[in-house]
Formats: C-alpha cells, structure tokens, sequence
C-alpha cells in the first residue's frame, strides 16, 4: 500500500440493497478512466469534467453497453480526502449495478484498492497524521453518540495538536540542549537548570494527563462489559430487564431461573455497554446449575464493572457476604434491591457504608438511573486538564509510557547534575515517541498493524 502512485478503486457503500451504491477511485488515472467510461444522456462522451461538480449521465462498458443511470463527480487535486485526483461514481445501491461498475473501472484502468488503503494515501500526502487515521475507523464503528463525539474530536485533529504541541516543546528544550552542547564557544545563553526543570515538568505532566485518560477513551471506543452477579432471586434479570427497558430475561418467584449468561447491550450516558446477567450465585442444585454458575463466576471475573444485586428486603446469606467480599477490590457497584418492600437490614449492617451502594428497586424503577450514572463515573474519568481530548488506543498509551518514562529520567539526571549530553538522550527518546504517535517516523509494520482491520473503500 506504500506504492500509491497507481490509481485505486473499490465500493465504499455497505454490500446488500440500498437506494446508493458509491464506487470510488483515486489515483493520477482516475480522470481519464471516468472520460473512458461516462456518456452524456445524449449517448455522446465527455471529458470537460468540472472539480467537485456533480455530472449526470451512464456509465458503459467497452462495447457501449450501458450499466446504470449515474452522477459522477470529479474533484481534483489536492482538494480530495486522498490529496490525489479522485472520482465517485453514484449510482443505484443494488449489488450487480455497483459490483459492474467496479469491474469496468478495473477493466478501464485501476486496480482494486486494498483495506484502508484511500486513507493510507491521505496520511502519506500529508493531509491527516496517523491519530486522525486511525480515527476514520473509530467514526464508522462508533456505537454511541459519545464514542462519535470522541472519534470526530480525534479526527478533526484534537489528539493530534495536543501531541504535536508537547513535540513542539520537546524540540524546542532539545535544540537548547544541544546547541549548548555543540557550540560552547557561540554566545549561547548559560545552561539555566530551572528553564530545563520547569519545560520538562510540564511535558511529564500533560502526558501523564493524557495516559489518565486511557480507560475512558479505550471504554468510549471498544466499550465495557458489566456483569450482574448475586444469588439467586435476588432480582438480577429484573433489573437487566429494567436497565434495557425490555422483558428480556424470564423473571419468576422460582430461584433458579436463569441457568445460563444472558448478554445484551446498550448504551449508558453515551457509553457502549455489554451488560451480562448471571445465573445465581449459590450451592449447585443439579449440573445444569452447576454449568451455570461456574459461567457466573467466570462472567464476574472477566467483567470491567460488577453490579452485585443483594435482596433488602430479606436477611442476609453466607453467600451475599462472600460476594461482597470478593467485589470489595473490583470496580463494583453493590445495590440493595426491593426497596419498594420494607427492609431487613442497612448498607451500614454489613460494612458497605463506605462503598458507593445504590438503593433501588428493579420493580418500580426507582434508583435506576443513580445506578446508570455509577457505572458511568467508574468507567470514565476525564481530567479536566486535558479538554476532552482522550486517548483511545493501547498503540497511544504505550507510547505515552515511554515518553513519560523518559522525561522522569531526564528530570532525575538533571537534578543529580549529570552532563547534557545524558540527558539529551532522554529527550530524543521522549521525541521518538511522540513521533510515533503521529506517524512522523512510521514504520511499515506499525501501518500494517494501524490499517489491517479498515474496511475497503475507506
């Protein structure tokens, strides 16, 4: 893909039915094959193709066979999302009709494109740097109002500025380091330790704001499993059934009921969340129960949040107090269910006044959305220092490690007064790694890894 002086072409709608099927090109070719391929309304070709005009007519094969009804547009360079000259071709969203006219495109000239590969050439030709690619993909898969906000503030650059702004500064302390270095003998101002001590404490700081925010974004961009665990008739499917707002588990007076998983989604204050509703948590009755509450157990464990449901309104068991234990150091949210039924015993009885517990009742929905916003505040912590923006990747946050590694480095040889040729080391190491962020500096396997799950024809 890092050959991209050829012209490209692929469908960049969904496959199946729909009213618009778009075939797209990019490439110095992509004019010339549309002149060979387009006819006017009248039968007559055409080649006057005016930039980023919508022209209507049919798109032929060699032997003048007309295929569909079309409007064609043609937008020059650098004016286009690849930098290159590129086409679209819209025409009616059946399979065969778009299917056709790819196949004539490739026939008049172009190759098929690979997966991301329109995008590759836009962070090649400089028209977007390797956050803002990667936040292509993040915009298509985005399951939340949310997760979009989050995507569109990365691809219109956010992430990007704030990484160059530190790399900017980075330089700028480098370049001061090492003129002093290179050329003691020029009228270079006196190495200041304090100038260097506060530049570097900065840069440490706002990257290590950015890396507080790994686990909001990457929770905004993948979302986050929550588990309902406790025992059995406690009233777990109910208040699935409650937080989907559908009857969606089997709810009876019958402990027992749910013998397997049950996993749903849904979207909690814009974030995607894979709820997953346990069998009851309990001694096993027979070895379907037993299947099931070893799921439970296994569910409890992988889950990012657990939501441990205890009954208020009867005495306690053995078993709510194990899981009331074993939660303590999980991200968890204990809720005292049927509230709407006078209780047998307080969060304070059995030491969960110090835990954020959620008072509620599955039946008549009270205290819902206090747990909603629970498993919102433990999910996502945006500091305010970083203005929204997040860090959505594990490629993001391992490089943001390094960097910050390497700036407490700097800053402990600065302070033991070691010589500035050491601690220029350090800089470009923390410069190495904002380049990669970036893409200043990229390799071909990082590309590969970035763009291996884009879809063709973006």
């Amino acid at each position: 893909m890092l050959q991209h002086d050829d012209t490209i072409a692929a469908i960049s709608t969904p496959p199946g039915e729909g009213a618009i099927g778009i075939v797209r090109l990019s490439g110095n070719r992509s004019l010339s094959i549309l002149s060979r391929i387009f006819r006017n309304p009248s039968g007559t070709g055409r080649t006057d193709f005016p930039s980023h005009l919508l022209c209507y007519g049919r798109i032929v094969t060699d032997d003048n066979r007309a295929i569909d009804e079309v409007f064609a547009v043609y937008m020059q360079a650098p004016r286009t999302y690849t930098r290159q000259d590129v086409v679209e071709i819209q025409c009616h969203g059946g399979t065969a009709s778009v299917r056709e006219i790819l196949q004539t495109v490739i026939h008049a000239g172009a190759r098929p494109a690979d997966p991301g590969e329109f995008t590759i050439r836009a962070f090649l030709n400089g028209r977007i740097d390797l956050t803002q690619s990667e936040a292509v993909m993040d915009v298509i898969g985005a399951k939340t109002k949310r997760s979009l906000l989050c995507a569109a503030r990365q691809l219109g650059g956010g992430l990007g500025r704030k990484i160059s702004g530190i790399r900017e500064r980075l330089i700028r302390l480098l370049a001061h380091l090492e003129a002093w270095i290179d050329f003691p003998e020029e009228d270079i101002p006196a190495f200041d330790l304090d100038v260097f001590r506060a530049g570097a404490s900065a840069i440490a700081d706002e990257a290590a704001g950015l890396l507080a925010t790994w686990e909001g974004g990457r929770a905004l961009r993948e979302g986050i499993s929550v588990a309902i665990v406790g025992r059995p008739n406690v009233g777990k499917s109910s208040l699935l059934n409650l937080l989907l707002a559908e009857e969606r588990a089997i709810v009876t007076d019958m402990p027992g009921t749910t013998r397997d998983t049950i996993e749903e989604t849904l979207s909690i204050d814009g974030l995607p969340v894979r709820l997953i509703d346990t069998a009851g948590i309990r001694d096993a009755g027979d070895m379907a129960e037993a299947e099931g509450i070893r799921r439970s157990k296994a569910a409890m464990e992988q889950a990012e949040i657990v939501i441990l449901v205890l009954d208020g309104s009867q005495p306690l068991h053995a078993s709510d107090m194990e899981l009331v234990a074993e939660t303590t150091q999980r991200k968890s949210v204990p809720v005292i269910n049927k509230s709407d039924l006078p209780a047998a015993w307080t969060a304070m009885d059995i030491g969960l006044s110090g835990r954020a517990s959620i008072v509620l009742s599955a039946r008549t929905g009270e205290g819902v959305q206090m747990l909603r916003e629970a498993i919102s505040a433990l999910a996502i912590r945006d500091p305010a220092s970083t203005e929204g923006i997040v860090i959505t990747r594990l490629r993001h946050k391992t490089a943001l490690e390094g960097a910050a590694s390497a700036m407490d480095r700097f800053l402990a040889l600065l302070e033991a007064g070691e010589p500035p040729e050491l601690l220029a080391l350090d800089l470009r190491d923390a410069l190495a790694c904002m380049d990669e962020i970036l893409g200043v500096t990229a390799v071909d396997d990082i590309l590969n890894v970035i763009f291996s799950d884009f879809c063709i024809g973006k």
